[in-house]
């Protein structure tokens, strides 16, 4: 715990019009729908997005203009001998192409009957290729496609957050990164402007990629401006940061063992008695009374276990994890038992 007090003026140079700090502010205050319904980071709301760009009949009036610029983007440089090529892309017209999500677990799967052409795209937002997982999805298209003769060619897109080789040669690489160029081009060559629902949207996507693929220019002048305020504000924020800071569970935490609480304080819950140790933002640990008092309390030396939590040898806390989604989680009760130095003992 820091035992640095920030004076007055310290904590107005700071906090009263900072010009730099509004501006942190404003940033950070953005409206984003995509942000405020949790789904940045969800990689399948992502190929929900894409494939409502993907298709060409959709109500973004890119007709296929963006599907040809992802799709030639992929496959250009790639192997000659594989069909299509990115010319190939380039001359055709895909307004037949049906997009599917999801279809027998493939993220995206694109259909044109007109050229014979199978689309089978692995998006990878925040997570890892599974186990083979990359040769099953194209051995079901060409099962289903192929072999049954209404196709002629299928080929695989790994589209990727950052830098990763698919474990399938059969797929060519692109990343999220030229997902965002791409875009950014077709909007700005377009003739006929977009919709404003739709320009809106797509920009509030493109900052959702631009933040995630780190090319979001404010937000790295931003960035660079919050490392010089902490360096020439560190005390203040520093003490600021360790006094204020608090999120749902800690709150909670409060609700239930009482606010201002602090080892070895004797807190009720539903009749029962326990001695708080202490809470942050996803745990709090405490023991029942019966346990503490059995352990000597503050009376008994546990050799080994001097620096650890209340220095007894056995603690219990309840934590809460948050799941990759962003939308689900966990709540655990842990016991356990502490570093004694006599190994026999601790057994």
């Amino acid at each position: 715990m820091t035992k640095y007090l920030p004076t007055l003026d310290e904590l107005e140079a700071l906090l009263v019009n900072n010009p730099d700090l509004h501006r942190i502010k404003s940033h950070l205050g953005r409206f984003n729908p995509i942000k405020v319904m949790g789904m940045a980071h969800m990689e399948i709301r992502h190929s929900a997005i894409l494939r409502w760009l993907f298709d060409p009949q959709e109500s973004h009036g890119l007709g296929d203009v963006f599907l040809k610029s992802f799709l030639t983007e992929a496959v250009r440089g790639g192997d000659d001998v594989s069909d299509p090529t990115a010319l190939d892309i380039l001359r055709s017209d895909m307004m037949d192409a049906e997009v599917r999500s999801e279809w027998r677990n493939i993220d995206l799967m694109i259909l044109s009957p007109r050229n014979g052409w199978v689309f089978v795209i692995e998006n990878k937002f925040h997570s890892g290729q599974h186990t083979e997982q990359l040769a099953r999805y194209m051995n079901v298209a060409h099962s289903t496609f192929i072999a049954a003769g209404s196709f002629d060619h299928v080929r695989g897109v790994f589209l990727t957050l950052w830098d990763e080789d698919p474990h399938d040669h059969r797929y060519v690489t692109i990343r999220y990164d030229a997902v965002c160029q791409l875009l950014e081009q077709v909007l700005a060559t377009r003739i006929h402007p977009l919709s404003a629902e739709v320009a809106a949207f797509i920009e509030h996507y493109l900052q959702v990629i631009r933040e995630a693929v780190h090319m979001d220019e404010e937000r790295l002048k931003l960035e660079k401006l919050a490392r010089e305020i902490y360096r020439d504000h560190k005390k203040v924020l520093d003490f600021i940061v360790e006094n204020g800071k608090s999120t749902d569970f800690s709150l909670a935490a409060e609700a239930v063992f009482g606010e201002g609480v602090k080892y070895p304080d004797i807190c009720t819950v539903d009749g029962a008695k326990f001695v708080y140790r202490n809470a942050d933002s996803g745990a709090v640990s405490f023991l029942p009374v019966s346990w503490f008092n059995a352990f000597g309390g503050d009376e008994y030396y546990w050799h080994g276990c001097k620096d650890w939590w209340a220095g007894l040898p056995l603690i219990t806390w309840i934590q809460l994890t948050s799941g990759a989604d962003g939308t689900s989680g966990q709540i655990r009760l842990y016991g356990e038992v502490g570093p004694l130095a006599d190994h026999a003992f601790r057994t």
